[in-house]
């Protein structure tokens, strides 16, 4: 073999790596910017539930003027929602809105007027629209994480993984159980 053959040979490596790098390297961005932008879509949805709890709370404030503790607990939500937070603070977040809608809906039982109202009927067929998609994106974007994680961790993608600094995403899972339990109050 000739030096320009092995030369050609070389470059032709050199080539083949590269370019591989180069396509690894725009999957992965295009995969860790999909996760972003569902995680993105999660956060609205937990600042549309914060609001709509925030509602529901003025209507049981009118009628529950002693429940001070589960109308603080929602201020404390709604002001974690506006700060910079990623999926385990948005855990945490949703883990204190849930326990507040349970405690709004245990004070609601306590006013049948209340449940009457048109008001009340309306932010809860909001609540249940909103949990069923925050479900739904949950489940989107804990997908987008797994194909993430899953292409950085596979070979010969994991070389290029770390030669670029790519790190695994973390998955969204609600801490609180009994979300069926909200589901089924607030139909």
């Amino acid at each position: 073999m000739s030096l320009f053959q092995a030369l050609l040979w070389s470059a032709g490596i050199a080539a083949a790596i590269l370019v591989f790098l180069w396509r690894r390297y725009n999957s992965f961005i295009a995969k860790r910017n999909q996760v972003k932008t569902d995680f993105a879509d999660i956060d609205v949805q937990l600042k549309r539930r914060a609001s709509l709890i925030e509602n529901l709370v003025e209507i049981v404030r009118e009628y529950a003027k002693h429940e001070k503790g589960t109308f603080t607990e929602v201020t404390k939500a709604r002001l974690a929602l506006e700060k910079p937070h990623g999926p385990k603070e948005s855990q945490e977040i949703e883990n204190m809105l849930t326990s507040t809608l349970r405690s709004l809906f245990a004070v609601s039982e306590n006013y049948p007027k209340l449940q009457a109202s048109e008001n009340y009927k309306q932010l809860q067929d909001d609540l249940k629209q909103t949990e069923n998609a925050i479900a739904h994106y949950r489940e989107t974007y804990n997908q987008s994480v797994l194909d993430f994680n899953t292409a950085i961790q596979t070979f010969p993608n994991l070389l290029a993984a770390a030669l670029f600094g790519f790190e695994e995403e973390e998955l969204f899972e609600p801490g609180l159980k009994g979300r069926a339990e909200i589901t089924i109050k607030a139909q």
